[in-house]
């Protein structure tokens, strides 16, 4: 045993990697109020002078947690390499990924819920999520410039509306699911229901971005 003890010592990189995991589970389904450091520390393998060493305090570890996650989606996002393909083609993979991303890291949503609570005063400090935040901007000006130069997307867009309008339409389903399917009488989770619902981001996108002369295209199935 103190030989294992030794060796996670000197793997500083996989302790902090194996905190950060346990962190995202434990404030994803408590929040930051309610997740513990003992519970946090137990999960990751480690004890609590380890994880303030690292990390200073649950805060500060709360702060990070959120830069990790939404580092995560940004990445993700930029290896889709939408400058490569044509607007609308681009358009429709980043609303597929955006869906397909909520679906498999839901606790992407719960921590952001979290963090709304607290008024954003975490990431509001944080300097990285600035320099994560900008090139997912730009990414979607330079997207709607191209469609426009091409004649597909209208010219009076604001890329700032439309990313919110793509995550809204995803996130607002996801986190009234389950009211969602007392309220309107259906499963919202059931593999049909998702799928429908993609369809129907894809197309609310389209219509809200694209000229009449695309979408009439569109609609004729050219």
């Amino acid at each position: 045993m103190p030989r294992a003890l030794s060796f996670k010592a000197r793997d500083p990189d996989a302790t902090k990697a194996r905190i950060l995991k346990a962190a995202k589970a434990e404030f994803a389904k408590n929040g930051l109020s309610g997740a513990r450091v003992d519970d946090i520390a137990a999960r990751a393998r480690t004890n609590k002078r380890m994880l303030y060493h690292y990390f200073g305090n649950k805060e500060e570890l709360f702060r990070i947690t959120l830069e990790d996650a939404y580092a995560g989606i940004r990445e993700a996002e930029a290896k889709l390499e939408i400058e490569k393909d044509d607007p609308l083609t681009a358009l429709k993979r980043l609303v597929r990924f955006t869906w397909g991303y909520y679906l498999a890291n839901p606790e992407f949503i719960t921590l952001v819920n979290s963090e709304n609570l607290h008024k954003a005063r975490h990431i509001k400090v944080s300097s990285r999520i600035k320099e994560l935040s900008r090139p997912f901007v730009g990414r979607m000006r330079a997207l709607l410039e191209r469609g426009a130069a091409a004649g597909v997307f209208r010219r009076d867009l604001d890329a700032v509306q439309v990313n919110i309008t793509i995550a809204a339409i995803g996130y607002y389903y996801l986190t009234n699911r389950f009211t969602g399917s007392i309220v309107f009488e259906r499963d919202l989770m059931s593999g049909k229901a998702l799928g429908d619902r993609l369809d129907f981001n894809i197309k609310t996108v389209l219509r809200l971005v694209c000229t009449p002369e695309t979408l009439a295209r569109l609609e004729k199935g050219e």
